[in-house]
């Protein structure tokens, strides 16, 4: 017998096994090709208009033989259970039409029915509400604008937007409602009002509606198989409600809901959720409107949050210059530290700062007293194991810490140096004591229809108690300042105490910090493209011409990435110049590059990515390059000892002042070279245009003969695009959908419009059954596996092929496919269309 399901098991209860539906629409249940019917909602006979029996019925004598083959080929279009196909104005043999969901899941294909509403005004939907959205900057006026769009579009009394915590809580953080309704804004609720089994439901089914919570169970009949198995309604639409949930609902006297997923970095972000106090009904075109926003918004709701992050992490980069430049010019560190504590407390959210040093105490804002700061001190010494530490729960970690809990419950200890109890602190106050109320959390519905046991009060009470003594939870982005800010403060104290070693000895020390700030520039090459992403488009420029200029500058970067990453591959000069220079080749400015083909190693290859990409960059913002009729000359010779020396000349740009200070950029150029490869560098800052002399030693240039596979490929333009079948009929495989999109999209514009596109190999294999390409395009990692099988299958069938990958190396790719031609990723269409030009001229 089931168990009744009540406040002490709702965390357990299988909500995706209801056993019933809504009854705003009714249920078909076949086997798994759709053609018999093994179970019916107890309202399907009275919705659909059908006559007899219904279960052991075959699909197309009850619902008509045009009906029953759309049904079939829609689930032919959409393979995934998470996107059902829509049929919209199905006309049934009985004469009634319907809107209707379909999809294939566990061996069986659940047909959703729900009256037909006229889905003209989705599309409408859709476009309004994503255009409203596409320019907004800023993830607060996303939130704010987002719930007044939703809500003027869809006609709710309230609408929501709700944040889940990293301790799995939630807030309301932006709200539009009805002008009588109590807010909620800014609202904590407790982890458990949203059970983990609901939270994985939303992940699966982004779309929720509830249309009349006072509403009749309808069901499923039989609930149980022949097996005893119940019918697995996770992707199902109709699917009941949770009798928990429809209670709380009550309580708030709300009689309808819908919530709209947020999926950031593929985790539940948080919801959309929709309140209103009648029934009400969201026709499936408009519920499509608003999965689609919600896949949007999530979008740029990530999009915005790395901009700010980074911008975050720019801040505190500016902020620990200024620390470093004032380092050099003062003798005490300990008295520099003690004075710009104002300034470290502006690196991440804290509610105040301090340093404890030589067993000393200053401190600025809301810290824990002065004297618990020294057990504090040894307490972080003992467990911290000289490596920065954190908790948001100061008082589980130090009992006595409870006696201040309402002034501090969460501690940063950043370690200024090896000697133990010496630390830079931030702390955060009980999150309690920080709450900014929108309205007054003691009146929301005190007391509901059903009792206060499931209102938003009782939520609110039980979440204080929860987290009590905790301060709003460390970040990684916080994390990853405060090690930055150790890395400065050490590299302070080691700068004053060079000032007692000799001068070999200093040089070493910095250039193992440079070292591994070099590292650290080229593992972050992916921010850097995500931060030219977020770049606005000028004025006066198109968007054509932005995406171009967009393409070009991902394409430089990923080349240097993909070479730096291979380390003892090395490369050609003359690539690598071309790759850091073709983002800003056009028609306003003039770029020319003279010499011969010289190898690089690898070593010198990673170097000479970092400072040529300075170069382009400072050149593109401030030099030749960033004003009509500019002009830059880069050329390179070999000496008599086998040498590489380098000329960089700029003219036609701005007039040319020397730097104030040296920056980071400013000591790459300078000292990488010498330090790295035993070269020179010398940079004059001529008024006329930057020039810049560099000498790489022979041992690590060589005069290349050859070129590798990869770099052979070259644009299409020269290969004779002309040979190329107007019916070529391609088949990529690639598991990414917006990559596997962008593909589409370059073929297509060049022309080609058979693509037949496949997410996995064993897709791919199943397709390939059917269906002969004229050429393949194979991703060699699918996350879940390779696409090695695919390519077996296409050997053995004599079809030709390629493989894309964006690995630095190889080394996935067994060695019999190692003369199959390669194109790096990100793809650029016009090296991939000269790939396959080359494939079929064979």
């Amino acid at each position: 017998m089931t168990e009744p399901v009540n406040l002490t098991n709702c965390d357990r209860e299988p909500i995706h096994i209801p056993g019933s539906i809504q009854p705003h629409g009714c249920m078909l249940v076949c086997d798994v090709n759709a053609v018999t019917v093994l179970r019916h909602s107890a309202n399907a006979v009275e919705m659909l208009g059908l006559e007899g029996s219904v279960n052991g019925a075959v699909l197309q004598d009850i619902l008509g033989s045009e009906a029953a083959h759309s049904l079939r080929n829609g689930l032919s279009s959409f393979s995934e259970a998470s996107r059902p196909a829509l049929l919209f104005d199905i006309l049934l043999s009985s004469g009634k039409r319907f809107d209707i969901a379909v999809h294939r899941f566990k061996s069986t294909v659940i047909v959703e029915f729900e009256p037909t509403k006229k889905p003209g005004r989705a599309l409408r939907l859709t476009r309004e509400l994503i255009g409203r959205i596409s320019n907004i900057d800023s993830v607060d006026r996303l939130l704010n604008q987002s719930a007044k769009l939703v809500r003027a579009m869809l006609g709710y009394d309230r609408v929501m937007i709700y944040r889940f915590e990293q301790d799995g809580s939630g807030k309301v953080v932006s709200e539009i409602k009805r002008a009588d309704l109590e807010s909620f804004l800014g609202q904590y609720f407790p982890a458990s009002d949203i059970p983990q089994q609901a939270r994985a439901l939303y992940m699966r089914n982004t779309i929720r509606i509830i249309s009349d919570a006072n509403a009749a169970r309808i069901p499923i009949v039989p609930v149980l198989d022949a097996s005893g198995e119940a019918l697995d309604l996770s992707f199902a639409h109709l699917r009941s409600v949770s009798p928990i949930h429809c209670e709380y609902l009550r309580n708030m006297g709300v009689a309808a809901s819908m919530s709209i997923s947020i999926i950031v970095e593929g985790k539940l972000w948080g919801l959309i959720a929709c309140h209103h106090y009648a029934p009400r009904i969201l026709p499936m075109a408009e519920r499509v409107a608003a999965e689609m926003f919600g896949e949007f918004f999530s979008l740029h709701l990530h999009t915005l949050k790395q901009k700010r992050t980074l911008s975050m992490a720019s801040d505190a980069r500016k902020a620990l210059d200024n620390f470093l430049r004032l380092a050099s010019h003062h003798a005490d560190v300990e008295e520099l530290l003690r004075e710009n504590l104002g300034d470290f407390m502006r690196l991440m959210p804290c509610d105040g700062v301090g340093i404890w040093m030589n067993g000393s105490w200053s401190a600025q804002g809301v810290t824990a007293p002065a004297d618990a700061i020294p057990e504090l001190a040894r307490f972080v010494g003992s467990v911290s194991e000289g490596r920065i530490w954190a908790t948001h729960a100061l008082s589980q970690k130090l009992p006595s810490a409870q006696d201040y809990h309402e002034l501090t419950a969460g501690v940063l200890a950043i370690p200024l140096s090896q000697i133990p109890n010496d630390y830079l602190f931030f702390f955060r106050r009980e999150m309690v004591q920080t709450l900014n109320w929108a309205g007054n959390p003691e009146k929301s519905y005190e007391t509901g229809p059903l009792g206060d046991r499931l209102t938003p009060r009782k939520s609110f009470s039980i979440w204080k108690e929860t987290v009590h003594m905790q301060a709003q939870p460390w970040t990684e982005t916080d994390r990853e300042i405060a090690e930055a800010a150790r890395a400065a403060t050490v590299e302070v104290v080691l700068r004053h105490n060079e000032l007692m070693a000799e001068e070999r000895s200093k040089s070493d020390v910095r250039q193992r910090m440079l070292n591994a700030e070099l590292n650290h520039r080229v593992k972050n090459i992916l921010a850097i493209i995500k931060s030219l992403v977020g770049h606005p488009i000028q004025e006066g420029r198109s968007l054509k011409d932005y995406v171009n200029s967009l393409k070009g500058r991902i394409q430089a970067l990923s080349f240097a990435h993909d070479q730096v990453v291979r380390g003892d591959g090395g490369g050609l000069l003359s690539d690598l110049i071309n790759a850091e220079l073709s983002p800003y080749r056009g028609p306003s400015s003039e770029i020319v590059l003279v010499g011969p083909t010289v190898w690089l190693d690898g070593r010198a290859f990673s170097v000479m990515a970092l400072i040529l990409h300075e170069m382009s960059t400072n050149a593109a913002k401030y030099g030749a390059l960033s004003r009509s009729g500019g002009k830059l000359v880069v050329s390179w010779t070999l000496t008599s000892l086998g040498d590489c020396e380098l000329r960089w000349v700029e003219s036609g740009g701005p007039a040319v002042t020397v730097p104030e200070r040296e920056g980071f950029g400013t000591a790459l150029i300078d000292r990488s070279i010498p330090y790295d490869l035993g070269g020179e560098s010398s940079v004059d800052y001529a008024p006329g245009g930057i020039k810049a002399d560099f000498r790489l030693p022979a041992r690590h240039i060589s005069l290349a003969t050859t070129v590798s596979q990869a770099q052979q490929l070259s644009p299409a333009a020269e290969t004779g695009l002309s040979a190329l079948p107007a019916d070529l009929a391609v088949l990529l495989v690639e598991d990414q959908m917006l990559i596997a999109m962008d593909v589409e999209a370059m073929l297509e514009e060049k022309g080609i419009h058979d693509v037949t596109v496949t997410s996995s190999a064993q897709e791919a294999l199943t397709r390939l059954r059917s269906f002969k390409p004229h050429v393949a395009v194979l991703d060699v990692n699918l996350g879940q596996g390779t696409s090695i099988p695919v390519a077996e299958d296409l050997t053995r069938r004599g079809i030709p092929f390629l493989f894309a990958t964006g690995y630095g190396d190889g080394s996935v790719i067994p060695s019999e496919f190692s003369a199959v031609p390669i194109v790096r990723k990100p793809y650029d269409g016009e090296t991939l269309l000269a790939a396959i030009a080359r494939l079929m001229n064979r």
